[in-house]
């Protein structure tokens, strides 16, 4: 499905019926991530997946993109959709989105699973390193990021064994138009800092984290859990950075788990 949002095109999936979980996908990967979660939760809840503004199908501008406009974007949607309170389920980058559209539009927000994901800004090495990962975009195309950020988002394992994984991720990175990629470093690198967000947060929060994760490792998600009033941290064993991945049956009982808890 596709919907016409601040000016561009976003591409979706809208599956299910009952109380609406938004899914938001990782750098620089799109709406397809969440498939297995589609299928497991689609029968008892409706699934909204996005391809956000600079991925996948949706529209890909070259012009300054910003977490908050993708924030922008994904409140567009509901609104396009009628969905006025949702469940969000985010991670990593879109783990990052949340963060924004809390600060902005919590009203629309039942629940949140931050899954591989982090408060913290970028530190000045940070920023550099997406600065150069955008040249690199910018000169050697979708092909030469997804070499580097394969091994970063899989456990070795995963890319030892599962080749079938690691060749889905390498389509979904290289399905991406640079101007995207770019757009979306220069987003993460400019993000604010959340931490102080983390104690004013009233909804029920779910953290989840891949015990092999290196980007985002556990000891961020055990920093946001310290910090949020009402949360609960999983910490799923042998998946990296793309738990829902890698483990998709243990992190869609974790999901199905904490809505069942909200909702009691």
């Amino acid at each position: 499905m596709q919907a016409q949002i601040n000016d561009i095109t976003l591409a979706f999936n809208d599956q299910g019926i009952g109380l609406p979980i938004v899914f938001l996908h990782a750098f620089p990967l799109n709406r397809t991530m969440w498939t297995d979660q589609e299928k497991a939760l689609s029968s008892q809840f409706r699934v909204i997946t996005i391809d956000l503004r600079g991925h996948g199908e949706s529209d890909a501008p070259l012009w300054h993109y910003s977490l908050d406009q993708a924030a922008g974007d994904v409140r567009g949607l509901l609104d396009h959709l009628s969905i006025r309170q949702a469940i969000f389920v985010g991670l990593s980058m879109g783990g990052y989105i949340l963060f924004a559209f809390y600060r902005k539009y919590a009203k629309y927000v039942k629940g949140l699973v931050l899954a591989d994901t982090r408060a913290q800004a970028d530190a000045d090495e940070g920023k550099q390193a997406r600065f150069e990962m955008a040249q690199i975009a910018y000169k050697q195309g979708a092909k030469a990021i997804a070499d580097i950020l394969i091994p970063k988002l899989l456990s070795p394992a995963t890319i030892q064994t599962r080749s079938e994984l690691v060749q889905r991720v390498r389509t979904m990175i290289e399905g991406n138009q640079v101007s995207g990629i770019a757009g979306d470093l220069m987003a993460m690198a400019e993000r604010s800092d959340s931490i102080a967000l983390l104690k004013r947060m009233t909804c029920p929060v779910q953290i989840i984290v891949g015990e092999l994760d290196l980007p985002t490792p556990p000891s961020d998600a055990k920093f946001m859990a310290d910090k949020i009033p009402n949360t609960n941290l999983a910490i799923i064993p042998g998946a990296a950075h793309l738990s829902n991945l890698e483990q998709p049956d243990l992190f869609n009982e974790t999901v199905r788990s904490f809505i069942a808890n909200v909702t009691r």
